[in-house]
């Protein structure tokens, strides 16, 4: 849970994980509660809302239906127990576990590990969300997203490069033909290359036809 809390709900590890409870997480008006200790001396007083986001869901369940077992409410309130309750311990390090998660997966470490999962949640929300928006869910200013946490990802060169392979724009042009018929030619530029469509164009004849109008022989 604390990996999604950084992934994607963009939380600073491990200060605004170990800060929050069951009280902080609105279930019903799909909102979690954040108190960040780093911006306390702000305004706000270190306090911020984000988004019960569809991702965190599964996550925060499953820690919940866990808890809920052998929790007794008349000894203790749900809103006061904390949502982390594992490597609450000043020596736990997170860094290390993360790392045995990665390896058993296959993959490779990549560097600042926790900073990287918020700084991806922060590239994604801005794709989607007004800056200021971001910036009140993560809790910074749109200047330090724009300068720490903001990436240029694969999927931007890919939308990017979709814009500029959409339907090309057709020219046409009114051509004559020996014959005198006129038709329309249309260009069209695909794959680099260039193709021709050629319409007749039709026209209505009067009586005498193509002929300029003379006098009787």
């Amino acid at each position: 849970l604390i990996f999604a809390l950084s992934r994607y709900g963009g939380l600073r590890c491990p200060s605004e994980h170990l800060a929050l409870t069951w009280g902080d997480v609105d279930w019903q008006a799909g909102r979690i509660t954040i108190r960040a200790s780093k911006t306390e001396h702000h305004e706000g007083q270190g306090i911020r809302v984000i988004p019960l986001f569809s991702e965190l869901v599964p996550y925060l369940q499953a820690v919940l239906d866990e808890l809920l077992v052998d929790f007794d409410p008349k000894a203790n309130r749900l809103s006061e127990q904390p949502v982390i309750r594992r490597y609450r311990d000043t020596n736990a390090n997170l860094r290390t576990q993360l790392c045995k998660i990665i390896r058993r997966a296959g993959l490779k470490t990549w560097p600042k590990l926790f900073q990287n999962l918020r700084a991806t949640r922060a590239t994604e929300l801005a794709d989607e969300f007004p800056s200021h928006v971001c910036a009140d869910w993560l809790g910074h200013t749109p200047a330090i997203a724009d300068k720490h946490y903001r990436q240029t990802t694969e999927a931007h060169f890919a939308r990017a490069i979709g814009k500029a392979q959409q339907k090309p724009q057709q020219h046409t042009t009114q051509l004559v033909g020996k014959d005198g018929n006129t038709t329309e030619q249309t260009l069209r530029e695909t794959s680099g290359k260039t193709q021709i469509a050629c319409t007749p164009l039709v026209f209505s004849m009067g009586d005498t036809g193509l002929e300029p109008v003379t006098s009787a022989v």
